[in-house]
């Protein structure tokens, strides 16, 4: 690039010290004498009067002058160290500009006939430099034909192109060549000048450019060649353990093809469901998960919306320990809430003088407090911080408490306080929000409010299944306004098994079914196998029952009792046995079946119950066993684990 045509203009100013000096001086005399001149007297023979009012004058004018004078040497000060600043960076400029034209400088250009074509010639081949078409021709250089052309982006790369390849065949004129190409270089005086690009940031530009260029490529490349991938995986493996319906999406780097679910396997197995669509695959599973498992997912030979090859996309997901709520009373202190683990390490979330029932969310605990007036019911956090109260229908009693994880909703059974034969409310089933943000919800049949003798909300939904005293059972979604669906006459409801939608029933002649809540139609419950007898209980959870039977004599004298596991295709085993001095009061099983809590009172006839307004013993265990090898895993003090849908039954 030529550095002439960037210098700037230097103003006509004085260089030296000495000149600038003079100048100054030159101009303090000046004014002095204007002044001067301004403030000599007009008449001398004025009177005295107005020769006062003059000297005030031309004191006032002296002043003025004098304030000229300096504000002049000021101007004249900074404009000395002006122009030294000018001067400094004139030369600071040259010096930058000797180095830019000495690392810029173009090599010789030999001089080719017009027009200068920047294609393919002939080249030498000892050199292997193209040749000009025409030695000895008029000389023209590509600078030249720059300057007069517009600076666009293609003129710019022909530019880095010129002196490459017209610089062999300079060198082969010898010095002199060099010499009268560099002088070339400036246009003629008064030509229109722009400035060039410099070669170096042209030929950066370019290889930038290209490596992109060349990155884009390779990885359409490989996304091509690779097929789909998983870029991003969603889970919540706490919630997982807790309660059926949590899903896993794995998100692909690209919109598939459609997903048939034999193309999804889970290990270990696991029930579930699969709904895909653009990018994301969503894996849905029908019950809980085992604690402390690794999950690994698999969708095998999927293919990307706009075919290419096929891929496997994998992912794992492992699910933390379980953990779980337990209650123990006692009669001469507080009654306690203690948060535990397999292991029985574990703290207390919450005390009360009067627990009679509490139940557990994956995020809140619902207790009811029992105190000399009536029940309370409370609302907290797992940890037990920030208790609320909710609502009742009224002063009452509160029991059989319920709650619904997918609706939201706690339930329970409320009785008034005053309750006699012609006033009051005996045994009425509620419904309200956790939130506490609805009022309390009588359940009705027939516009009459019902007194219930037994319910169950159904797992995974808003809906309730009751028997009236009248032996009617009935169920009711509290999502939707669809009223009571009857479902015939019941003695007991055993249980609702979870992802299924399916009730256990005893009917009123004794025969136990099972009973599809969605049509009502209805099957016999399968014998076990050994048939161990009729079951006073039967908790169903994913892959079996749990079934509470009790051993009699031949005369009909209870001589034990025992917890039997039956498995899904009716094979059976026991699980826990007691002797006829023991009781088992409760038998429930973890969300996914992995594990089973038996609580046992020992020694009933020295074990008296407490005066709750659920009498229980004093004494009681919860035994603790792993369901898949039939081990105890640990006893602990205390019952109703949280494990469990409803509080004990007699």
């Amino acid at each position: 690039m030529s550095t002439d045509d960037e210098r700037p203009e230097v103003p006509a100013v004085p260089r030296t010290r000495a000149e600038m000096r003079a100048a100054r001086e030159a101009a303090e005399q000046e004014e002095a004498e204007r002044i001067s001149r301004a403030v000599a007297p007009a008449d001398q023979s004025e009177p005295d009067a107005d020769r006062a009012e003059d000297a005030a004058a031309r004191e006032a004018a002296v002043r003025d002058a004098a304030a000229r004078d300096a504000a002049v040497r000021r101007a004249g000060e900074r404009e000395i160290a002006e122009q030294e600043a000018a001067a400094r960076k004139m030369a600071a400029f040259e010096a930058s500009a000797r180095a830019d034209v000495e690392a810029t400088a173009l090599p010789a250009i030999p001089r080719a006939p017009e027009p200068v074509i920047l294609g393919a010639r002939p080249g030498n081949p000892e050199t292997g430099v193209a040749e000009p078409e025409t030695p000895g021709a008029a000389p023209e250089t590509w600078v030249a034909e720059l300057v007069e052309a517009p600076p666009t982006v293609e003129g710019a790369l022909r530019q880095a192109q010129g002196p490459s390849s017209a610089q062999g065949s300079g060198s082969a004129q010898g010095p002199g060549s060099a010499q009268g190409s560099s002088s070339a270089q400036r246009p003629a005086p008064g030509a229109p000048t722009r400035t060039l690009p410099s070669r170096r940031f042209v030929l950066t530009l370019v290889a930038v450019l290209g490596v992109l260029v060349l990155v884009g490529t390779g990885l359409g490349i490989v996304s091509l060649l690779q097929g789909p991938r998983v870029t991003k995986v969603q889970s919540d493996a706490a919630q997982a353990i807790e309660s059926s319906g949590s899903r896993v999406i794995l998100t692909a780097n690209q919109s598939l093809a459609a997903i048939d679910p034999a193309q999804v396997t889970v290990e270990p197995e696991a029930p579930f469901t699969v709904d895909a669509s653009g990018r994301s695959i969503g894996i849905r599973f029908t019950v809980p998960l085992d604690d402390d498992t690794e999950y690994t997912i698999r969708v095998s030979d999927v293919v990307g919306a706009g075919g290419g090859p096929k891929a496997d996309l994998t992912t794992t997901i492992t699910t933390p320990p379980s953990s779980f709520f337990l209650l123990r009373r006692d009669v001469d202190g507080e009654d306690k809430i203690f948060r535990t683990d397999l292991t029985g390490e574990g703290s207390v979330v919450f005390s009360a003088d009067k627990i009679n029932d509490f139940r557990a969310t994956s995020a809140q605990l619902v207790v009811a407090v029992e105190e000399d007036e009536g029940s309370k019911l409370l609302v907290m956090n797992r940890d037990g911080s920030e208790p609320r109260e909710l609502e009742l229908p009224g002063v009452g009693y509160v029991g059989a408490v319920q709650v619904s994880e997918r609706g939201g909703l706690v339930g329970y059974s409320y009785s008034d306080r005053e309750l006699s034969d012609t006033e009051g409310r005996a045994s009425v089933l509620v419904t309200q929000s956790l939130k506490g943000d609805d009022e309390p919800q009588v359940i009705e049949v027939a516009d009459k409010e019902a007194s219930v003798f037994a319910w169950q909300f159904v797992p995974d939904s808003a809906a309730v299944l009751f028997i009236d005293f009248d032996g009617a059972l009935s169920l009711v979604d509290r999502s939707s306004d669809a009223g009571v669906q009857s479902l015939g006459l019941a003695a007991n409801i055993q249980g609702v098994s979870r992802g299924t939608y399916t009730a256990i029933v005893e009917r009123l002649d004794g025969s136990v079914v099972e009973l599809n809540l969605t049509d009502g139609s209805e099957a016999p419950l399968a014998a076990s196998d050994p048939d161990y007898g009729p079951a006073t209980t039967i908790t169903p959870f994913p892959g079996g029952t749990l079934r509470h039977v009790v051993a009699r004599d031949d005369n009909g004298i209870p001589s034990g009792q025992a917890i039997i596991r039956v498995d899904d295709d009716g094979a059976a085993e026991p699980l826990v046995e007691v002797a006829s001095t023991d009781s088992i009061l409760q038998a429930c099983a973890s969300p996914s079946g992995q594990y089973a809590a038996v609580v046992i009172a020992p020694d009933m006839s020295n074990n008296p119950y407490d005066e709750m307004l659920l009498p229980l013993p004093q004494n009681m265990e919860a035994h603790l066993i792993d369901l898949r090898t039939g081990k105890e895993i640990v006893a602990l003090t205390g019952f109703d684990v949280s494990w469990c849908q409803t509080a004990p039954r007699f």
